[in-house]
């Protein structure tokens, strides 16, 4: 069987989500908030296990451009600059479907490093993170104990 391609992609720059179909027939909605913290480039990822750098403060992060890498990837340009992730339909593929084991983790990693949500800011005593489901990332997040810290 044949790895899974795009049949669509679009950009909703309002509702900061990335769009993909699939000629498999599934198809995700992944926010552009996990798509940044969960860029392939070394910057993000490091250089090897245990070496990936918690991305913080990406709420709000927009999508100003994507290109295509050749017949295999795409290059998102983000708001923030950051634009050395090539995102391949496999990569893309595993981010929609894993998107709210992958929020789940990502929401664990920012309370444990003691952040506020994905503000960057560091939090006091108290902990307080948005809804998950607000954000498109689907699950219950870590503030509500689903990812197995307490806040």
């Amino acid at each position: 069987m044949s790895k899974p391609v795009p049949t669509g992609l679009t950009v909703h720059n309002k509702s900061r989500l990335l769009d993909i179909e699939f000629n498999d027939g599934a198809s995700f909605s992944i926010p552009f908030e996990l798509l940044r913290v969960y860029s392939p480039s070394a910057e993000v990822m490091g250089h090897g296990p245990g070496q990936e750098v918690l991305q913080v403060g990406k709420r709000e992060v927009g999508i100003a451009g994507i290109e295509p890498v050749g017949n295999y990837a795409v290059q998102p340009t983000f708001s923030d600059g950051h634009n050395t992730g090539i995102f391949t339909w496999d990569y893309l593929y595993k981010l929609g479907s894993e998107k709210a084991l992958l929020w789940d983790g990502y929401m664990h990693r920012l309370h444990e490093a003691g952040f506020e949500g994905d503000t960057g800011r560091e939090s006091g005593a108290t902990l307080s993170f948005a809804p998950v489901d607000q954000q498109g990332g689907g699950g219950g997040g870590c503030g509500s104990g689903s990812c197995g810290c307490k806040s």
